[in-house]
């Protein structure tokens, strides 16, 4: 069991003025990764920010969503606007969850638990990943009041896999959400160029990187290097978030198939997501599995560069299945506008990653905050504009082409 977290009681009054104050001219979440981008080493900064090759389906996902336009309708009653949603049998004060992103601790310590506990406050689920640097137990000691759900790779070593899956189900994690589009992983040039990966060396290069970003270098030297926490003792000679980092990376298992898939769903008892899914034929399969939903995801565009939108996967699945499942839709999204488009195309709820990662990075849980209250602002605003007073007027009727 991981100690109580006490990083929150050491921020002083003043601290969280100066973080406020720092974002409080992020009109949007493009503001918000520029401070990011400021604040923090190249390096990570390109880690967070970058995808795989050449970068094309990374753009892809957003030049998806500008592709697509709505036609509002006017002269609606729209003073009373309601955003939210029953998501996976709950309610969600928005239609949006968090995306689990890893190795968030790198850019802000402890950013796991600042962005659940934004989260929470915002009313909406926070997915937390096997590659944190928080532990499942220290999220829910934490984010009591959030919506936990638990992203799980299926590795190599199944067993240890498994014993994160019930070490979540032991925390009152209510949703299982398993990562299927990683059997290997892909290749992310800029970390290649950067001299950055995982176990971590330190060169000429990156050296003078990190020397000039003293506010991210100070942070470092008060709360130390991140530990991946989840993943401790995944290999018995792994002594460092950096070694077992590169252990995990070599362990995905590109063995895992259908026949697996339905094993874990007999051994979860709860709601089960499958995330990476693009193709209408796999979320018939994985209804047929009795999942509970799928995430139309290409991992934001880290993974398999020239892979299909997630926008533009997003149609023919959600006719697919009809209302067998939930829809959710990852990747790409920035504005209120995007999320109205997604819900619109067939989606229930969209998902956030690199969004409440610039927020983070800017100014920890306070910039997290800023990110979802952003999103919020922009989802009224954008549903009063295009006559739409609810999340189901959008779904039924909102024309999108």
């Amino acid at each position: 069991m991981t100690p109580p977290d006490s990083t929150f009681s050491k921020i002083s009054p003043e601290a969280t003025r100066s973080m406020c104050r720092r974002v409080s001219n992020a009109y949007s979440i493009d503001d918000l990764r520029r401070l990011a981008k400021k604040r923090l080493p190249r390096a990570i900064y390109d880690f967070y920010d970058g995808g795989a090759e050449s970068e094309s389906t990374l753009r892809a996902n957003s030049t998806a969503f500008a592709q697509h336009v709505i036609q509002p309708r006017y002269l609606v009653n729209v003073e009373q606007i309601k955003t939210a949603v029953d998501l996976l049998g709950s309610p969600s004060a928005l239609p949006i969850a968090v995306s689990p992103t890893g190795g968030i601790g790198f850019g802000w310590p402890l950013g796991d638990t600042a962005i659940a506990r934004a989260a929470g406050a915002a009313g909406i689920p926070y997915t937390l990943p096997t590659s944190s640097t928080s532990s499942i137990e220290r999220v829910a000691h934490v984010a009591p009041g959030t919506r936990l759900w638990f992203q799980a790779y299926m590795l190599r070593k199944r067993e240890f896999t498994m014993s994160l899956i019930d070490r979540a189900f032991a925390a009152g994690y209510e949703v299982l959400v398993l990562t299927v589009d990683m059997p290997i992983g892909g290749k992310r040039e800029r970390d290649l160029r950067n001299d950055f990966g995982l176990p971590f060396k330190l060169t000429p290069r990156n050296l003078l990187d990190f020397a000039t970003s003293p506010a991210w270098v100070s942070s470092v030297l008060r709360h130390g290097m991140p530990q991946l926490e989840n993943l401790l003792g995944f290999t018995p000679d792994a002594v460092s978030s950096t070694t077992i980092a590169s252990s995990v990376g070599k362990n995905y298992d590109p063995a895992f198939d259908w026949d697996a898939l339905r094993q874990i769903r007999d051994r979860w008892p709860r709601k089960l997501l499958v995330k990476g899914i693009l193709h209408q034929d796999d979320a018939r399969l994985v209804a047929d599995a009795g999942c509970d939903g799928v995430i139309v995801s290409n991992h934001g565009g880290r993974q398999l560069d020239g892979a299909i939108a997630s926008l533009d996967a997003l149609g023919p699945i959600a006719e697919a299945v009809g209302d067998r499942i939930t829809v959710l839709l990852d990747g790409g999204v920035r504005r209120g506008a995007d999320i109205v488009k997604a819900i619109a195309m067939g989606a229930h709820a969209v998902m956030v990653g690199r969004p409440m990662l610039y927020g983070v990075c800017a100014a920890g849980e306070v910039g997290a905050r800023r990110a979802l209250s952003l999103l919020e602002e922009e989802l009224v605003r954008t549903m009063r504009l295009s006559g739409t007073r609810t999340i189901a007027e959008i779904r039924e009727g909102l024309l999108v082409r």
